[in-house]
């Protein structure tokens, strides 16, 4: 009997702790956005449904070495996208998809597709090229482009365009198989204003896994994003834009 006095206060302490622990939890959840469950498995952060401005300009070296920036974009319809030049994947992933899409708007003045490479310090001009000739891809209206620095770049692709993260592989043989860099295979749309109005992770809507998933997503992202695209385009110029 004379122990209840200390079990009670040993049992109401466990109680306090166990509410502060779940109310610290809930506090924490707030700080996350709510899953999508939509959301392919693995595409970054998904699609988007509200526009950011995209507020610092990227400098640049497009395939042909002339000195660029994404502000030069500024008033055209352009579509962003990571890569770099030996991944195994992103020619026959992401090349594919853009390049179909790059035939439904190259003849339009005003569309334009910018690839940023997450492996500046290998993707040369000469490889940038190499890439770009490989998907028919002209100058005038579709950039291959080597930013310089690879942490700048990382950090550009993912605090300024929203990007997930680019990730190193350590391990010689995931290298082998799948490059040096893990990265994003999203699109992200960006409009006459310089915001970015969307993203689509066409290429992930592709794997077996997805299909598995969802058998109609890859079609319903990809007739989206060309809805979307015709309907920034068709959009009038901004004000003084000539």
């Amino acid at each position: 009997m004379k122990r209840t006095p200390t079990l009670i206060l040993f049992y109401s302490a466990v109680a306090i702790i166990c509410v502060a622990i779940v109310a610290t939890a809930f506090w924490i959840r707030r700080g996350f956005p709510e899953p999508d469950l939509k959301t392919v498995v693995n595409t970054g952060r998904g699609k988007m449904d509200q526009w950011f401005p995209i507020e610092k300009d990227l400098n640049a070296i497009n395939q042909d070495e002339q000195q660029v920036k994404l502000s030069d974009l500024r008033g055209k319809v352009w579509i962003a996208a990571e890569f770099f030049a030996v991944c195994p994947h992103c020619a026959a992933r992401n090349g594919a998809e853009l390049r179909e899409i790059y035939d439904l708007f190259k003849d339009h003045p005003d569309f334009h597709i910018a690839c940023i490479s997450v492996d500046p310090e290998t993707d040369t001009p000469e490889k940038l090229a190499d890439y770009a000739e490989a998907l028919s891809a002209e100058t005038k209206n579709w950039w291959f482009l080597n930013a310089g620095n690879a942490k700048e770049t990382h950090q550009y692709l993912e605090n300024e365009l929203k990007f997930f993260g680019v990730h190193e592989r350590t391990d010689p043989l995931e290298i082998e198989a799948n490059g040096r860099y893990a990265h994003d295979l999203g699109f992200l749309l960006v409009d006459r204003d310089f915001n970015v109005v969307g993203k689509w992770p066409i290429a992930d809507a592709r794997s077996d896994q997805a299909r598995q998933l969802d058998p109609g997503l890859y079609e319903r992202l990809k007739n989206e994003m060309i809805t979307r695209i015709r309907e920034e385009l068709d959009k009038n110029e901004s004000p003084g834009i000539k």
